[in-house]
């Protein structure tokens, strides 16, 4: 009798996957994150006023938003690789046009484009992790993919303010980005080939022993009606609107959950710089509490992948959405307080650890509930449902306060968590297949 194969382990499946895998994300994410912050900077020198360099500024949204679809057929139709390379060529000719854009629409044409590359290039690497890492330490590869962006978004804007500081020029951050973006494509185009080198999971027996329930005994035994994980047609190639609405009922209740968890986290960036403008606080001391809030949501983006493999989706999903929604809701009481500063920065810490808790989980769900063999186009639409609620939120936050105040603005998106956590509660252990522990 020949030996039983050697387990799977996590730590050489995600060492091998850094190279081809995870650099090219930190390399796109760093360059993005340095061009982010000098958007509304450069469309105001070319003639926008404060409302017209927030429109531009939410181009790249909107981009990333309106690319989630058409990046989910990409993907299905040509695959990773090709949508990767083509989307950061594309990129590139964003970048020219954002340097020589003579009039604002041409700068913000160049922003939505980047946008759009945006979402085809995370759309392409999130159906990757989902058809070739095995269930047992999906949340951890996913967790991992999230940080990335995360450091991406943490180191960017030091590293466009240090090429401010020794050029002078808001330019330099967006030829950074250029250089990052040439460094990707040949990584992506000439590198060696992820999808040749790791088989999808289901062409691996075994893969996923570790999952106590498949998703077919999930699907008669907890829920009564179809969840995506039980899908298998090899070589799909359905539409990406047709596939939304064969799964409208995983979309309309774990994604809308999920969609407010990206409201939530996207609420965040919004209310905390504007609290601190509230209560009277200098520019420096809010971009310090705002950048610690950071730092310690950056530290924790691991510890949600390790959570969520050992005991299950809801042991990260539930405090994260506790802790933000409580926080805001708490943080929504002390705005008139002698101690107000205090309190600000005890609850932008609090904010960073649930945002942190948070890291990889809407990248894990959308796996798990995905289509094992074609999983882009649905990915698409939950990545959709995502963002547009990422989107929404900052809208919510300054239409309450228009009509209102900060501090019932604040509040509002303290309910939307606890709220959020709630529908987290019905739906995960409604479609998600269990692995390790149940949820």
């Amino acid at each position: 009798m020949s030996d039983p194969p050697a387990p799977i382990r996590a730590r050489d499946v995600l060492w091998r996957f850094g190279p081809m895998v995870y650099v090219p994300t930190v390399l796109f994410a760093l360059g993005e994150g340095a061009v982010i912050p000098l958007i509304p900077v450069i469309a105001a020198q070319l003639g926008a006023d404060v409302a017209g360099a927030a429109l531009v500024a939410s181009a790249l949204v909107v981009g990333q938003l309106a690319g989630n679809l058409p990046a989910g057929w990409a993907v299905a139709r040509f695959g990773e690789r090709v949508t990767m390379g083509v989307a950061g060529a594309l990129a590139m000719v964003g970048v020219a046009g954002m340097i020589v854009a003579p009039v604002l629409g041409v700068f913000a044409a160049a922003v939505l484009l980047i946008g759009l590359c945006a979402a085809a290039f995370g759309l392409a690497r999130h159906s990757f992790m989902t058809t070739r890492v095995p269930l047992s330490f999906r949340s951890r590869a996913m967790s991992l993919l999230g940080g990335t962006f995360r450091l991406g978004m943490f180191v960017g804007p030091f590293i466009a303010a240090a090429l401010l500081a020794i050029f002078g020029d808001e330019h330099a951050a967006i030829w950074f980005f250029g250089v990052c973006l040439l460094a990707t494509v040949l990584l992506v185009v000439f590198g060696p080939d992820p999808e040749q080198q790791f088989a999808p999971i289901t062409a691996r027996a075994g893969s996923d022993a570790t999952a106590k329930k498949t998703a077919d005994e999930l699907d008669e035994e907890d829920t009564g009606e179809a969840i995506t994980g039980s899908i298998r047609v090899p070589g799909s190639r359905e539409s990406v609107f047709v596939v939304a609405w064969r799964y409208r009922a995983v979309l309309s209740r774990l994604g809308v959950a999920a969609a407010s968890l990206a409201a939530v986290r996207s609420a965040r960036q919004v209310v905390l710089p504007l609290w601190g403008v509230s209560i009277g606080l200098d520019a420096q001391t809010i971009a310090l509490v705002v950048g610690i809030s950071g730092a310690i949501d950056f530290a924790l983006f691991y510890a949600s992948g390790q959570v969520m493999d050992r005991f299950g989706r809801l042991w990260a999903a539930l405090p994260a959405m506790l802790l933000m929604g409580l926080g805001f809701l708490a943080l929504a009481f002390t705005h008139d307080l002698d101690s107000s500063a205090m309190w600000f920065a005890m609850f932008a810490a609090v904010l960073g650890v649930g945002n942190g808790l948070s890291s990889g989980i809407l990248l894990t769900l959308g796996a798990d509930v995905a289509p094992r063999t074609d999983p882009a186009p649905f990915l698409g639409s939950w990545r959709m449902f995502t963002d547009a609620g990422g989107a929404a939120a900052p809208l919510l936050v300054s239409g309450i306060a228009a009509l209102s105040t900060l501090s019932v603005a604040t509040g509002a998106v303290g309910v939307l968590g606890l709220l959020g956590a709630v529908a987290f509660v019905r739906w995960v252990p409604r479609f998600v297949p269990r692995s390790g522990r149940a949820d």
